[in-house]
């Protein structure tokens, strides 16, 4: 009889909040207009859950975080959010094996626009970053964001999770000062994939602060600065990284390793293979452990080992270097078939192994 009476009173929000019963186990519910007490009795009563074409009132995440175990949460339509000046998230989703995706008309609309000011979040306006999860066992795919404040995507805290096919289009910052747009942000995860994913924007492609065991896998990277560890620092592990048949093209840098200067912490185990560069402004394979110097002097707290780039390919421009180098205390690095051409900027490396395979 309650199971009843809930499914009842589920039933009076007809527009913005539709469940229908599958079993004695599992509702079906859309919501249609934001309301913050029907998403959370969603998230309560039922474990599937489409978000059909809502707008988010400004200055309000769109709230996830209390999805149920097995939960499905599928999105569709157009999501917007009202304009407002603060730090975010517009999107915070929780859970343990969840699967999150959305329709084929499916779009976040971010509309960047409204806050870009070619500052990202070194000033201007206060920006939002756009979606942070935190999820276990779960399988996020098939989302499409366009036009994101700053940061897209924070993978933060998850653990055996496979996110793909990811689109990131964030072109029209070129032009309107889109800055700081780093695609996807990975801070204290293991066992995470990412794969099969396709992203224009003006930052970091990925951006891996700390963590194990992470596989960035067959993407591709467009005016972006690199597929990037770090920056590292402040005590943070990353290892047991691999980066394997993505494509960087029209991008300040390539490949890219960040340790913070005077900080402390580790990077090790870290492979990236097959990696095709095309229009590299910058630096095609940077390592650096300078990072927040002003001096431009590399510092050895945070060492890089256990290192091997294999067949790492394509072309920066004439005004780019091929590869830089300007590290401490590495160690055990293993680097074989570098074929990067076409930048004539000299540069100076420093700190690379004996024993590397390569000399810059």
């Amino acid at each position: 009889m309650g199971y009843v009476v809930a499914l009842l009173s589920l039933a009076i929000m007809v527009l913005a909040f539709q469940p229908t019963s599958q079993s004695l186990n599992a509702t079906s519910c859309t919501i249609s207009k934001y309301n913050a007490d029907h998403i959370e009795q969603a998230q309560k009563e039922c474990t599937e859950i489409t978000i059909d074409s809502i707008i988010v009132p400004y200055g309000v995440t769109l709230d996830l975080t209390k999805l149920q175990k097995g939960t499905k949460l599928i999105f569709s339509g157009t999501t917007v959010w009202q304009y407002a000046e603060w730090t975010g998230p517009l999107i915070k989703i929780k859970g343990t094996n969840v699967e999150v995706y959305g329709t084929d008309n499916q779009l976040f609309d971010g509309r960047g626009h409204l806050w870009w000011d070619g500052q990202g979040g070194n000033g201007g306006k206060i920006k939002p970053k756009f979606m942070r999860v935190t999820v276990t066992d779960s399988h996020i795919h098939h989302l499409n964001f366009k036009n994101c404040p700053v940061q897209a995507f924070s993978v933060g805290e998850c653990h055996n999770t496979l996110i793909e096919y990811i689109s990131i289009d964030n072109k029209d910052g070129d032009t309107q000062g889109g800055h700081n747009t780093d695609a996807f942000n990975i801070n204290g995860s293991n066992n995470v994939t990412i794969q099969h994913s396709t992203v224009y924007n003006q930052d970091d492609c990925m951006a891996m602060n700390s963590g194990l065991y992470t596989y960035f896998l067959n993407n591709y990277c467009s005016g972006s600065h690199g597929i990037s560890i770090g920056s590292v620092g402040d005590g943070a592990e990353v290892g047991y990284v691999t980066v394997k048949d993505c494509q960087i093209v029209n991008s300040d840098n390539g490949v890219r390793i960040k340790t913070k200067y005077g900080q402390t912490g580790s990077v090790h185990d870290v492979l990236y293979e097959n990696i095709e560069l095309k229009n590299i402004h910058k630096y095609g394979i940077i390592i650096q452990g300078d990072y927040g110097s002003s001096g431009g002097k590399p510092s050895g707290g945070v060492p890089i080992s256990k290192f091997t780039l294999k067949n790492i390919y394509g072309t920066c421009d004439s005004k780019a270097a091929d590869v830089y180098v300007i590290v401490e205390n590495a160690s055990e690095w293993h680097w074989s078939d570098i074929k990067v051409t076409g930048g004539s900027k000299k540069v100076s490396c420093t700190g690379i192994p004996s024993g590397t395979g390569y000399s810059c």
